[in-house]
């Protein structure tokens, strides 16, 4: 079996904006983030409300992003406006890749506007126009059209995350998803590393096909949606 450290991802963002990924890091005191065109993720080192007030002095007014955490105390600055239950799933290390069934193409930065296009079909807002310089990114593509793809989000020592696994509704059922799965996670095996992913709690087709791939939950976070009030509405002892 293969294990996900307690200690790196109860807090991945954070854990992930303090190593691979700190040239992302925005930082003030014990609260951190992602640019806004790179990923809508901030964390803080431990649910206070001291921290929570940092993060808010790193938000622009009205702006939201989403952190990972059981709980947080009432934040006077800063709006909790839902939460997302996630499974984090890891690829045991005895599950071996199957060979490739159809061509899989890199993509970079050129190609950002096709891929927010086409994520936005499937969970809007939440890749961006930077989000792919956070790790490699792959796609298939129809007659020029980019019709699926994939890659790696948050990327921790050891673990990068798989991400953007996303199909364009008119060609779902063709294996394009699993196929760029197996490819992260083949290129992953050859570097030594280790391939995990987050998945709603609630996509349970997307669960589904990661257990039959082999895939193991270790945990369930949750993420909070938060946003800076902004002090345009601001009216005498009140907030609105």
């Amino acid at each position: 079996m293969t294990d996900l450290p307690e200690s790196l991802f109860a807090n991945p963002v954070w854990s992930a904006l303090h190593t691979r990924h700190r040239h992302f890091a925005h930082t003030i005191g014990d609260a951190c983030r992602y640019p806004a065109d790179v990923a809508p993720f901030a964390a803080v080192a431990s649910p206070s409300a001291d921290a929570l007030l940092q993060l808010h002095s790193l938000l622009a007014p009205g702006e939201s992003v989403w952190i990972i955490g059981e709980s947080y105390p009432q934040a006077s600055e800063l709006t909790f406006e839902k939460t997302l239950l996630c499974l984090q799933m890891v690829l045991p290390a005895d599950i071996a890749p199957p060979a490739p069934t159809i061509e899989i193409l890199p993509l970079s930065s050129d190609h950002a506007p096709e891929m927010v296009a086409l994520t936005d079909l499937a969970f809007p807002g939440f890749f961006r126009a930077k989000t792919c310089e956070m790790g490699s990114y792959f796609g298939i593509r129809s007659n020029g059209q980019l019709i699926a793809m994939g890659g790696e989000r948050l990327t921790l020592d050891g673990y990068p995350e798989i991400s953007g696994i996303c199909t364009h509704p008119d060609h779902r059922g063709k294996g394009y998803a699993e196929n760029l799965i197996w490819h992260l996670a083949r290129s992953h095996r050859r570097e030594g590393l280790v391939s995990w992913l987050h998945v709603s709690a609630t996509n349970q087709r997307a669960i589904d096909l990661y257990r039959r791939m082999g895939f193991t939950e270790v945990r369930k976070v949750t993420l909070h949606l938060v946003s800076r009030k902004d002090w345009r509405y601001r009216l005498g002892n009140g907030d609105v």
